[in-house]
């Protein structure tokens, strides 16, 4: 289906499906093809065998805030950006055989944070918001009592068992959820030194991206890809791609010559250009870092001037590099920008990093064998994220809605709401969208989205609560998963179970003493 807006005296008008629906769909449908696939659907399943072999390797997929409507939407871009109706699409972790249930809050929030869920992740416990890989009994910001409570992570007990381990995310690096991979520290916000009170420093605690650096379990991380290039460059010294800017760290160290002279057939890229030319047989750790911040959305990539890999072309460079190892691979996947779009109130972003996010997934997929890789996908937290208002079938998902007559065929003007006037089948409960004047003032009543495309890049979708930023979801994400022991994901699970399904699914369990040890 080929998504158009005519421009006409300067204002955006809506192209309407009346016909194309009907060809594409009830000429393809009919109450014997629906049961016949349940039928098919129900024996696929019977067939379905429990594998209960050992992953040798284990890829957790995190969608950095992709809740169920996410999902949702996501899927019906996906099938309309392949000119399809949309709603019968699935995207590529939606074929995974095993689905349950993650409940994700905070042991001190309802609606939780990713460093305290992506902790429960890969640590199998649940903590406070705004922690990395520390205990509940840590107190945010006091760096004496979050010593005490380093809890260990399964990147770090893989490098115990000579397994090979990466991290690779669209966000800076040293952001809350790959930082939780490798790294400890009772502030989430410590990303380099400059971030650090004294106080935290007298206490000896290490901000994330030197901890990155010296990461010391194993025989280090193998492949870290990401953006947040800037804290690992001193202040002096300017950024490669942007010369006008600096580094931002205090302390003079370059990490990222200490990275290349700790290892051998050690490499550093900082664009795409020279990440395309790395051969993996001839480097055994890996360290990209393509923006000074987080890297592009994946709608803007192709227009970075600097050139940036997609979170599929890192996924599959992470696996050539890690999979030479015979002992397996543990490796954390995130599309960190579906998160960064939700909070700008802005589902074009948020909906083109999910499909991304899901070619990545993809592509893992093909480059593995089912039978010894364990593939999880997963969320760590939703978005007031919703979907409604009674659009017919095969409706551009990022338009106005367009709903049925009174027998059941396509309208040929969208609906209005009870103010007269048009609204989206996208919205959020809260953000940016509330304000819309430049001053951030309120505008009394809704914006009149008559003459605008909400189709466009930079549409925002309306919100109900005016605040700075949209917020995160409080209710479960869902859990995707295939490979030995991936039916163990069968129904509503606290969101530290995870952990402990891949710690069981490749024997990592026996590298650690007891749940609370502590991390060196």
């Amino acid at each position: 289906m080929q998504l158009t807006v005519k421009r006409i005296a300067g204002k955006c008008l809506l192209i309407i499906w009346c016909c194309l629906p009907k060809v594409s769909i009830a000429q393809q449908e009919s109450s014997d093809t629906w049961y016949e696939a349940g039928q098919q659907a129900v024996a696929a399943a019977i067939r379905q065998q429990s594998n209960t072999a050992l992953a040798r390797n284990v890829i957790l997929f995190v969608g950095d805030g992709m809740g169920v409507s996410t999902v949702t939407a996501a899927r019906i871009l996906d099938g309309q950006l392949k000119e399809k109706a949309g709603e019968e699409n699935l995207l590529a972790f939606e074929k995974l055989p095993y689905v349950g249930l993650s409940k994700t809050y905070n042991t001190n929030q309802q609606t939780a944070d990713s460093a305290g869920t992506m902790t429960a992740m890969v640590t199998g416990v649940k903590t406070l918001a705004g922690v990395i890989s520390v205990g509940q009994q840590a107190i945010r910001g006091d760096c004496e009592t979050s010593k005490q409570h380093k809890v260990m992570t399964l990147l770090e007990q893989a490098e115990e068992a000579e397994m090979s381990t990466g991290v690779v995310t669209t966000a800076r690096i040293t952001h809350a959820t790959p930082a939780a991979t490798y790294a400890h520290t009772p502030e989430r916000n410590w990303e380099d030194d400059k971030d650090l009170p004294t106080a935290a420093k007298r206490a000896g605690c290490k901000d994330i991206a030197r901890q990155l650096v010296e990461f010391s379990y194993g025989d280090g991380l193998e492949v870290a890809l990401g953006g947040g290039r800037r804290s690992f460059l001193p202040d002096n010294q300017a950024d490669p791609e942007e010369p006008n800017k600096t580094g931002t760290r205090g302390d003079g160290r370059n990490l990222v010559n200490e990275w290349l002279t700790q290892y051998d057939k050690s490499q550093f890229v900082w664009n795409a250009k020279q990440f395309k030319a790395v051969k993996a047989e001839n480097v055994d750790h890996l360290l990209g870092l393509f923006n000074r911040s987080h890297m592009a959305f994946e709608a803007d990539r192709s227009d970075d001037k600097g050139g940036e890999p997609s979170l599929s072309e890192m996924t599959s460079k992470a696996i050539k590099v890690l999979e030479k190892n015979e002992n397996g691979f543990f490796l954390m996947v995130e599309g960190g920008r579906i998160d960064h779009g939700h909070h700008a109130g802005n589902a074009y972003l948020a909906l083109h990093d999910t499909v991304e996010f899901a070619n990545a997934v993809a592509t893992a997929r093909k480059m593995t064998d089912s039978r010894e890789t364990l593939i999880i996908v997963t969320a760590d937290h939703s978005h007031v994220f919703t979907m409604g208002g009674y659009p017919t079938r095969g409706n551009p998902i990022l338009g106005k809605v367009v709903g049925n007559n009174s027998k059941g065929q396509p309208n040929t003007k969208p609906t209005l709401a009870a103010d007269g006037m048009p609204y989206t089948t996208l919205g959020y409960y809260s953000g940016l969208g509330a304000i819309h004047d430049q001053s951030g003032r309120r505008q009394v009543g809704r914006l009149n989205i008559t003459d605008i495309s909400t189709n466009a890049k930079n549409y925002f979708q309306e919100a109900l609560v005016p605040m700075s930023a949209e917020t995160h979801g409080g209710e479960d994400v869902a859990i995707y998963a295939s490979g030995p022991w991936a039916f163990l994901f069968h129904g509503v699970h606290e969101q530290n179970y995870i952990y402990h399904v891949m710690a069981h699914a490749a024997k990592l369990s026996g590298h650690r003493s007891s749940q609370q040890q502590q991390a060196r």
